[in-house]
């Protein structure tokens, strides 16, 4: 019998932060422990999106409890976090001499799964 590799996971959809911006701040806290990563995302200088995955995690713990509410949170690692992008939004900036420049305003996806660490 296989062992599912991923315990939980929690998804944040269309997050008003560009995939760049947000993946510096998720490589921070890849491969970690639940308690740590909760650290390091309370301290980050990128509040913004620090704020999203922080109560994207909290809301993976949550879902893993309630898979198997034996489970011990201080062993629960995050295996995989992943920020896609979402859809663009489309906006024209005046420019000079009557043209118009076109400003994306991006959007994420951002995925977070956890595993039970092996003791």
């Amino acid at each position: 019998m296989s062992v599912p590799s991923h315990l939980s996971h929690a998804v944040a959809r269309y997050v008003r932060m560009s995939p760049q911006k947000s993946r510096l701040v998720a490589d921070l806290v890849r491969d970690r422990y639940v308690g740590e990563a909760l650290t390091i995302l309370r301290f980050s200088e990128r509040k913004k999106i620090s704020a999203v995955l922080e109560k994207v995690l909290r809301s993976a713990i949550a879902n893993a409890q309630q898979a198997s509410p034996n489970v011990d949170v201080d062993t629960l690692v995050i295996s995989r976090i992943q920020i896609n992008g979402g859809p663009s939004a489309k906006r024209i900036r005046p420019a000079p001499q009557g043209r118009a420049y076109r400003i994306q305003k991006r959007t994420s996806h951002v995925h977070i799964y956890l595993a039970e660490k092996g003791k």
